[in-house]
């Protein structure tokens, strides 16, 4: 006799689909007020980019005085904490207020993810313990019932047990790496590039939109060396190796030869450079791909209780544009998905046998996965890195004229009236599953937007991530760490507003009242809404 599976129901004031760091930032903040929040996560830890997709953060390089909100400083502020306590950490070290602990050159923030989500767990306990934060781990959203411009439910079923669960909320934020919700809920969203026809945007393509074209996106892994002479790590052959080797992707302009070599193109000037692994400690280059995104670092340790050291691994060499995964079929996305796993292992073994050293011999055999590091068993990340989602068609679209140098001249960033934060970094896109090499352009230091949080058509569903009203070109610019948490932590307090108010987002945004007493609201708790006026000028001076 076959029983129908009984549902689970629950009700919340918010839920938030996806625990990365918009989704997570936006928990904080929502229970931070008083109000209930459900936060569901498709991977076996909450962080997204910091934790289960295994990159430390990208930042501008102000970021120790300003440019994040107060939240997102002690959540930093949490991650020095937590490598001060370790025992055999140099006093210097443990003194240095601006400890970087991977001594990475990426941001004076390189950490392990480990720690990243001791850090966010750290953050939601109080909430967790006081019974307003509900966390659910390893499920994802089945199905949305909405009517007309009001999401009532998300279904959800748990990828272990197969249980099935709906939840009825007030407000629903898709803070989920895709925009998951979008299409479940026919919230109208663009994916891809626009064209310029559409935007005006001086690099967006010609002709017609390519919805299919999207940034690469990137299996990380940790990798370890043990210096130890004569150590020997090496992997077994992974399947379709000699594929990825000699592979040469068709680009424009072309990458000029295949994947797997020290010799790749400069992402800004798109001319030839050639790439080592160990280099100058002090290198600021990328050029030293082990210094640049360092996670550990023996030099804080003492010398007779030095760790191995270990960088992430989230190279030219590993990016995969042989598929777009969104709006695909489920088994084409798991085809593409091995496949980027492949092309990950591919380079471990690709690093330990076969890299010419500058010695002149072949391979470092010392190079080893790190699984304890990930919480995997075979040292990859949980989750692949995703630079681009579906984005909203929202009230306010952010194009490359509102912050792109080449659009703008010698004029600032757009100055949005209801901004809701600031962020910066350079519009940096890698290359595509269209066959685009990098865009790499400089912008201004910019502001983000309240409208492009808000869904045309939607009055209860928030962006919370990546997902906001970017174009291709200026997701870019809006997707690193920051930002994403500060989007989330906005997301975050305009739905806990709103329920207070018993007023709608958009109404927020449109009536002047409302926006100064939320924008009053986000200063209060730590949000800046404007850059401070020497950063305007000097990012004026960039190009």
């Amino acid at each position: 006799m076959l029983y129908q599976q009984e549902m689970k129901e629950l009700k919340t004031d918010v839920l938030i689909v996806g625990g990365g760091v918009g989704g997570c930032a936006a928990a904080a903040a929502v229970t931070s007020l008083g109000y209930h929040a459900i936060l569901t996560e498709p991977t076996g830890w909450l962080g997204g980019q910091l934790t289960s997709q295994a990159v430390p953060p990208d930042e501008h390089p102000w970021i120790e005085r300003c440019g994040c909100t107060t939240r997102y400083r002690r959540f930093r502020q949490a991650i020095r904490d937590r490598y001060r306590t370790h025992p055999n950490l140099l006093p210097a070290s443990r003194n240095d207020p601006m400890l970087n602990p991977g001594l990475g050159t990426v941001s004076g923030l390189c950490h392990e993810p480990r720690v990243a989500l001791e850090a966010i767990q750290q953050m939601l306990t109080p909430a967790r313990a006081s019974e307003k934060l509900n966390v659910m781990l390893g499920v994802v959203p089945t199905a949305v019932d909405r009517e007309r411009r009001t999401v009532r439910t998300v279904a959800f079923v748990d990828q272990r047990s197969g249980e099935p669960m709906v939840v009825h909320a007030k407000y629903v934020l898709d803070a989920s790496e895709l925009g998951d919700l979008l299409p479940l809920g026919k919230v109208p969203y663009v994916t891809g590039a626009e064209s310029r026809r559409d935007t005006n945007e001086p690099h967006a393509p010609d002709g017609t939109p390519q919805p299919d074209n999207v940034q690469a996106l990137t299996w990380c892994f940790p990798l370890a060396f043990d210096p130890t002479p004569g150590a020997d790590h090496r992997i077994g052959k992974p399947d379709r190796y000699d594929h990825w080797r000699d592979h040469v992707p068709a680009m424009s302009p072309p990458w000029t030869g295949p994947w797997l070599r020290w010799d790749a193109v400069h992402p800004i000037t798109l001319r030839l450079r050639r790439f080592e692994l160990f280099g100058r400690e002090d290198s600021t280059d990328f050029g030293s791909l082990w210094h640049y995104r360092r996670i550990r670092a023996a030099s804080h340790y003492a010398a007779d209780a030095r760790p191995h050291e270990v960088t992430l691994v989230n190279w030219p060499q590993n990016d995969y544009v042989e598929g777009n995964i969104i709006d695909k079929p489920a088994n084409m996305v798991e085809q593409y998905l091995t496949k980027a796993r492949g092309m990950s292992l591919a380079l471990v073994y690709w690093l330990q046998n076969d890299a010419p050293r500058p010695d002149g011999g072949i391979g470092y055999p010392g190079l080893y996965l790190c699984p304890d590091v990930v919480g995997t068993g075979d040292g990859l990340a949980q989750a692949p890195y995703i630079r681009e989602s579906r984005r909203i068609k929202a009230v306010y679209t952010i194009t490359e004229n509102d912050v792109g140098v080449a659009a703008r001249g010698n004029r600032p960033a757009e100055c949005y009236p209801d901004s809701v934060g600031i962020g910066y970094y350079r519009i940096d896109l890698h290359p595509s599953t269209g066959g685009n090499n990098y865009i790499d352009v400089a912008s201004r230091p910019f502001q983000i937007p309240l409208g492009a949080l808000l869904p045309q058509d939607t009055d209860n569903l928030l962006a919370a991530c990546k997902n906001i009203g970017t174009t291709h070109i200026t997701n870019g610019c809006y997707r690193l760490h920051p930002v994403e948490w500060n989007i989330g932590e906005t997301a975050g307090l305009l739905a806990a507003y709103c329920l207070a108010k018993g007023v709608s987002p958009h109404a927020v945004r449109e009536r002047p009242s409302l926006l100064r007493d939320f924008q009053s609201m986000l200063v209060a708790g730590g949000i800046e809404l404007a850059w401070p006026a020497d950063i305007i000028e000097l990012g004026n001076t960039f190009t």
